[in-house]
């Protein structure tokens, strides 16, 4: 009867729990945390203030496989239920009262803290940062994954004196350093949705700038990255400067930090007040021009404000955080690269999304399980559109007037649209028809808005219906009156190039048109071999991989005197340059035969879970295009299989799958396999029947 009576207790629970608990408000939180990294476990306790705002019988939090030695409330021991998702207190609570719970637990997360580099032999790359988004931090920390319960959390970490602790809000003391685990206690002033709380620790250095109006912006890097600090970190204060004058409000938390992390699942988080983001985007100067960090970093910037200071109610309302977060860095941008830069990009991600919606696969904004294209794109469309429909001054004052109503709140996408309209005082009826609830991308409106605000694309629109298409790529290059994007476009119009033709771009001043053709051309004949050979140093790690490659299967003669001239560039953070030489070197065979061993043991080395999965995969992808991935590289893939991170998971469960496929290669895993351990061999026991 009793175990029939939890049971009862159990199912009803399960019918609230993810629901927002209105009948109590937990206000305020101090989160006190212990890593135990070679056990992959956390040990903790957390006190919660919370008031009683209806008669109630029960409290729950979300907790996901914790161990709980002690839950109290006002200092007594209180009846509780765990099960493997929460923690339901059992007691009736009274209006109006307010109570102290107390809870210590021990958990091994199987996701959302990520031990990273403590099971390898290299001192100092280790970490652990977490990553909570959505619901996820009732992984490590009894919580609520509901969204709308905002709490005050400061948080206490213990460490090893080796690495140093960032989390959110501002540290207020750090215990004496000569400890073997100091205390860092970082304060929150504020509330915020618990799946903003977070912490990373490693081995870091930081840049310290403050910006116009007097905030401390931490930006962290290795120590062995001093040199990639500044094109990393390159206009931060400029963006934080602009976000915070075009927003119109002021940066709502007490500091900024942000932290890159080894194999973060996505670009970047915006924890409240620190955001985390992937190495692969801690840069050298020549990287900047092919991929950098701008973006992401302007981006996990607007989500301070929107997402974090005023936070969406359910999925519904994604469009609140991210179509907003990704308007404001594209503005940020615009601030930083100019008009046109803004422009083409609104028009490109238009293109994209015009394709999709042609394919009958158009989304609505307010479609919960909508694309991340989007949330993000055409929820940045959608801002735009707002701001021309109602004037820049405005939607200027409502997004003021929306964030001061709203701040740590949350909301709907009707409670925006009220204040737009409010302030506006016009009907946003169409706007919301079209491009909220509409699942058709209004390809015409967008078009009329880029030519009415951009020269550049009203001229390329003209040409593009006009007879520019037949001229040569030297007409397009003449016109200096053109913009960069615009001969890009006009020059993608013609299609196909005859090799002559792609002469005058291959030593062009500009970097883009140069490595436009270096992307348009394949194999190269003698008469274009001096104007390509120059591109093998160019300030491109993207240009410079493609003329390897061309230049390399072009002339069979002259390999070994293009890897000599190319032997010392790395490339991108994904090592782009490195990992196709080696390739082509191995696959050189006249090329320093003696140093082939060497040039294998990198190559393998780099499918080691030290370097990031983009590196990872490119080396695997060419290890087996070359049919040399074994060993080793055999047992990193294996590995790589229950790897934390979805896509890089896939990528090598499917690469397995296809060596498996291969009855020597397959006799070669057997082999490998027997030296991992059960954990390392999850997915290889789907496929094969160990004894």
């Amino acid at each position: 009867m009793k175990n029939f009576f939890i049971l009862l207790i159990f199912c009803i629970t399960c019918f609230t729990y993810g629901q927002h608990q209105d009948k109590v408000d937990f206000t305020a939180a101090s989160v006190y945390i212990k890593p135990e990294p070679l056990k992959r476990q956390i040990k903790g306790s957390v006190v919660y203030h919370f008031e009683v705002k209806q008669n109630v019988d029960s409290i729950f939090l979300d907790a996901k496989n914790i161990t709980f030695t002690k839950v109290d409330l006002d200092g007594k021991p209180v009846n509780n239920i765990k099960t493997e998702k929460s923690l339901i207190i059992k007691r009736k609570f009274k209006k109006g009262q307010s109570h102290k719970l107390n809870i210590e637990y021990v958990t091994e997360p199987k996701q959302t803290v990520y031990f990273i580099g403590w099971d390898d032999e290299i001192d100092g790359n280790e970490q652990i940062w977490t990553q909570g988004q959505g619901k996820y931090t009732s992984h490590w920390l009894p919580s609520f994954d509901d969204m709308e319960e905002k709490i005050e959390f400061d948080l206490t970490i213990e460490a090893n004196m080796k690495y140093k602790v960032i989390a959110n809000g501002n540290l207020v003391m750090k215990s004496n350093e000569t400890e073997k685990f100091p205390i860092w206690v970082f304060d929150m002033e504020k509330p915020m949705s618990s799946y903003l709380l977070a912490f990373a620790i490693g081995n870091y250095n930081k840049q310290v700038l403050k910006s116009e109006s007097g905030v401390s912006i931490e930006n962290y890097f290795y120590p062995e990255d001093s040199l990639k600090v500044e094109p990393t970190y390159r206009y931060t204060k400029r963006i934080f400067d602009f976000l915070e004058t075009e927003i119109g409000v002021a940066y709502p938390w007490q500091n900024y930090k942000q932290v890159p992390v080894h194999d973060f699942l996505y670009a970047g988080m915006e924890n409240t007040s620190a955001t985390f983001f992937s190495d692969a985007y801690v840069i050298d100067s020549t990287s900047f021009i092919d991929r950098n960090y701008v973006n992401i970093n302007a981006h996990e910037l607007a989500h301070q404000w929107f997402g974090n200071l005023v936070t969406e109610k359910n999925s519904e309302q994604h469009w609140l955080h991210e179509g907003f977060a990704t308007y404001f860095a594209y503005l940020a941008e615009k601030e930083v690269f100019g008009d046109d830069y803004y422009y083409w990009k609104l028009f490109d991600t238009a293109k994209t999304l015009s394709g999709i919606s042609e394919k009958g696969e158009g989304e609505s904004l307010l479609n919960p399980k909508a694309s991340s294209l989007t949330f993000y794109e055409k929820g940045a469309w959608a801002m735009s559109i707002l701001r021309e429909e109602i004037g820049d001054s405005a939607f200027k004052e409502g997004i003021k007037t929306y964030l001061d109503k709203y701040q740590f709140q949350n909301v709907t996408v009707a409670d925006f649209i009220t204040e737009m309209e409010e302030v506006s005082g016009e009907s946003l009826k169409h706007f919301k028809e079209v491009w909220l609830e509409g699942d058709v991308f209004p390809m015409e409106e967008t078009k009329d808005y880029l030519m009415k605000n951009s020269s550049s694309l009203r001229m390329y629109y003209v040409l593009k219906h006009g007879d520019k298409k037949t001229f040569t790529s030297s007409d397009i290059l003449k016109d200096s009156e053109l913009a960069t994007q615009l001969k890009l476009e006009l020059l993608q119009l013609k299609g196909s190039f005859p090799e002559l033709e792609l002469s005058p771009l291959l030593t062009n001043d500009d970097i883009k048109i140069r490595q436009f053709a270096a992307q348009k051309m394949s194999k190269i004949s003698e008469i274009s071999k001096e104007f390509v050979k120059p591109l093998l140093l160019d300030d491109s790690y993207i240009t410079n991989e493609l003329m390897l490659y061309n230049l390399w299967n072009s002339f069979d003669y002259d390999r070994s005197v293009f890897l000599d001239r190319t032997k010392d560039i790395i490339g991108l953070p994904n090592k782009n340059v490195r990992l196709l030489w080696l390739t082509l070197a191995l696959f050189t065979p006249d090329y320093n035969p003696s140093e082939n061993t060497a040039y294998y043991k990198e190559l393998i080395g780099y499918t080691s879970s030290i370097y990031n999965p983009e590196v990872r995969q490119t080396a695997f992808q060419y290890l087996f295009e070359i049919k040399a991935l074994k060993g080793d590289g055999l047992a990193n893939l294996i590995k790589a299989t229950n790897h934390h991170s979805w896509q890089f998971r896939n990528f090598s469960r499917q690469l397995l799958d296809s060596l498996l496929n291969d009855e020597a290669q397959k006799k070669e895993i057997e082999k490998v396999a027997k030296q991992l351990s059960s954990t390392d061999l999850r997915y290889l026991k789907t496929k094969l029947n160990f004894k």
